[in-house]
């Protein structure tokens, strides 16, 4: 089994390229759940339903999030009679929200609604929220904090950020399904997601360092040069004091890694690590960079 930490994007990208080598049964991907947010009475998990859809057939593989050919009528007309929901929510994707919102209100965990939801849509693999408490990512622009959906979405990323961190009521702490599928794995593959509001909420779960020590890790660096592939990772790298790059990305990693890949045309130098074309924006080079990891986690 190969287990990834995945959030919304950059990591979906690979593993629907994995899914070419490997059965989804053989799957287990464990989620960011921090930007998590209850919105027009259902709970929005967007890494999570990234997930789902994916491994359903679902989803819109041009935006990489909601459903392919939902349709919008409920969200536009919320937008008219209130004008509050700044997420637009296809009406399909909002029916799952809608029942994962109801599930949780009934006293299932977030761990057991995912279950749920991916039985329902006939999803074989194994999806796993990081935790089953509620963490939030907070930025502070212009001297407030704001939930990280509404920096990125409400405001498309174009607020100055001071600082960003996560917001609790308690620590969180991995479920035991999460630590049993870090520690059943072949080797953990730590994605190229966005590492601020990603992969750092998943790291930050008490037990998941320790758990990440007894196995192979492999990440793989979002940045070439001083850019994301995509989103808003410079900013928050920069927030954190940290250079946008994938030398930084590599030191936050470093207590766990094994292996750390970058892209071929990645100007950074980071000693030790593997080049690799990472840049999944055209057909074939998922499946590819997929096939080259899971060749070097194995010995090939």
């Amino acid at each position: 089994m190969i287990t990834f930490l995945s959030g919304g994007t950059g990591t979906p990208k690979l593993i629907r390229g994995m899914r070419r080598h490997l059965p989804d049964h053989e799957i287990s991907v464990v989620v960011n759940t921090a930007e998590d947010v209850w919105m027009s009475g259902g709970f929005v998990s967007p890494d999570i339903d990234t997930l789902i859809y994916l491994f359903s057939g679902l989803l819109n593989t041009s935006s990489w999030w909601g459903q392919e050919g939902d349709t919008f009528i409920t969200h536009h007309e919320l937008q008219r009679l209130d004008g509050g929901e700044y997420i637009a929510i296809g009406d399909r994707d909002r029916a799952v929200h809608l029942l994962r919102g109801e599930y949780l209100k009934r006293g299932m965990t977030l761990t057991a609604a995912t279950a749920q939801l991916c039985t329902s849509l006939g999803v074989r693999a194994q999806i796993l929220p990081m935790a089953d408490t509620p963490v939030e990512t907070v930025v502070s622009c212009s001297g407030r904090e704001i939930h990280f959906q509404e920096y990125w979405v409400r405001h498309r990323g174009a607020l100055p950020i001071e600082g960003v961190r996560r917001r609790w009521a308690a620590p969180p702490v991995a479920t035991p399904a999460v630590v049993s599928a870090i520690g059943a794995a072949e080797a953990v593959i730590i994605g190229p997601s966005n590492p601020i509001t990603s992969i750092l909420p998943i790291l930050e779960c008490r037990g998941v360092p320790e758990a990440l020590e007894e196995v192979p890790v492999v990440a793989v660096s979002p940045f070439i040069g001083h850019a994301p592939v995509s989103g808003p990772a410079a900013a928050l790298m920069r927030a954190r004091g940290l250079s946008p790059d994938s030398a930084a990305t590599r030191d936050l990693y470093a207590g766990f890694l094994d292996h750390f890949i970058q892209d071929s045309s990645d100007p950074v130098e980071v000693s030790g690590a593997i080049r690799m074309d990472t840049l999944m924006n055209h057909p074939g080079v998922d499946e590819a960079l997929a096939e080259r990891i899971l060749s070097l986690v194995r010995g090939g």
